[in-house]
């Protein structure tokens, strides 16, 4: 199926009688007939549901949609995004590990990374996302166990790129993790591009309304646990037995699906930090439009960034999709379909006419927020990157004129009108 079929259909197949619409299982415990029955889920977590901190077959039935719109072997839905790239990383780092993190990614997660991380002993070791294979390579360490980068960097707009990363990932026998929040699925498939693991978050374009907070991890299953364990020694928790679950042999019992079973065993039991069936329902109802949604928002976005580009009150656009943009050509190898629909821009003044530009706006909410159904903007120095010091916020292509501006679903010509208003104010 094309990914516009498989949004609407993958995941959940309903029989005679049933429900068309994914159903909202709301539960919390599963009953069975047999004391027999609940042990051999406890000996094989995928035979069924147990409880619903870690598993829901509402909740199930869109992981697979996911896992098959990204072309991977597994997905499991989170709480948050920031809970999607935590364990993510946490399934392969242990106190006395480092990973490399590319520093053109999102507030939030630098401070997870460089912050909370660092206080349970793992080291996240910051580059350019644009350097050299050569100077990347170098910043290895014995420790190292992955790779981190962001598909459309938030809110810099940098792309990245997938050959170089994926190559030194693979050289240094590690997974490469990748964040596709901004080009989802419909847009760009980070596996086909040599990723091993994709993160979202789902609050963003997938689910698309601005209703429900959500985060999704998602194995390709193309990561040789068994022999980069052979090569390195890194690894072992993949290959011998986990004795917080009886034993059990992750790339012996689920080969291809080690990676993202082991997480749901150990971590979502353990963190507890999934989703309700009542979220992921809301979720399915965005990734059924989300094809139509980031069509739309991809065209009113590059027409956006073009009437940006014409005034002499701002000094640069950020728009990988608008030709002369410094990462166009990457953008048509990698996004070809479209940039999405946010677009990152300096205001010529700084901050304060920045901020003059964000209060005139009258259809653009302000809002710590992007990828909605509605038109936002977001000054990322004052808000999600506001913990950052000067040198991080030069490391992540922000300054203080900065607005990141999200299209939404309005009317082009209305957008644009609204954005003459806050023009004039400058």
């Amino acid at each position: 199926m094309k990914i516009e079929t498989k949004c609407l259909h993958s995941g959940y197949m309903p029989k005679d009688g049933e429900p068309c619409t994914i159903p909202i299982i709301q539960s919390t415990t599963y009953r069975y007939h047999s004391c027999n029955a609940v042990a051999d889920i406890f000996d094989d977590p995928t035979l069924g549901a147990i409880y619903s901190r870690f598993f829901n077959p509402t909740c199930d039935a869109v992981e697979k949609k996911i896992a098959d719109m990204e072309g991977g072997v597994g997905c499991m839905l989170t709480s948050s995004g920031q809970a999607a790239s935590l364990l993510a990383v946490l399934n392969l780092c242990s106190a006395g590990d480092s990973f490399i993190a590319s520093t053109n990614i999102y507030g939030g997660t630098i401070n997870l990374f460089g912050f909370t991380l660092k206080k349970l002993g793992i080291e996240c070791i910051w580059v350019d996302s644009e350097a050299s294979y050569e100077e990347i390579l170098s910043k290895f360490k014995p420790n190292t166990k992955c790779m981190f980068g962001e598909t459309i960097s938030n809110p810099s707009l940098t792309v990245l790129d997938f050959e170089k990363w994926a190559k030194i990932a693979h050289e240094k026998k590690v997974p490469f993790i990748v964040d596709n929040t901004f080009a989802t699925p419909v847009l760009c498939r980070p596996f086909e591009w040599g990723a091993d693991i994709v993160v979202h978050s789902t609050s963003k374009y997938m689910e698309g309304h601005a209703v429900q907070i959500g985060g999704a991890i998602i194995d390709s299953g193309n990561f040789d646990w068994a022999e980069a364990y052979k090569a390195t020694g890194n690894f072992a928790d993949f290959i011998e037995p986990d004795e917080s679950y009886h034993g059990l042999k992750y790339v012996e019992k689920y080969g291809k699906m080690a990676y993202i079973i082991k997480t749901r065993c150990q971590l979502m039991r353990d963190f507890g930090c999934f989703p309700s069936a009542q979220s992921a329902f809301y979720l399915n109802l965005g990734l059924e439009t989300l094809p139509l949604r980031m069509e739309k928002v991809c065209k009113t976005g590059l027409i956006v960034a073009e009437h940006f580009a014409k005034s002499k009150k701002i000094t640069s656009v950020n728009y990988p999709a608008m030709k002369g943009d410094k990462f166009y050509e990457r953008a048509q190898k990698y996004l070809p379909k479209g940039s999405c629909g946010v677009i990152s821009i300096s205001v010529k003044g700084g901050k304060e006419a920045a901020i003059r530009f964000m209060d005139a706006l009258k259809l653009s909410s302000v809002e710590v927020h992007v990828a909605d159904i509605r038109t936002c903007v977001l000054h990322p120095a004052s808000a999600t990157h506001r913990q950052l010091s000067d040198e991080q916020l030069k490391s992540a292509g922000i300054d203080g004129g900065m607005i990141r501006f999200s299209c939404g679903l309005e009317n082009v010509e209305d957008i644009l009108k609204d954005i003459d208003c806050g023009l004039a104010a400058i």
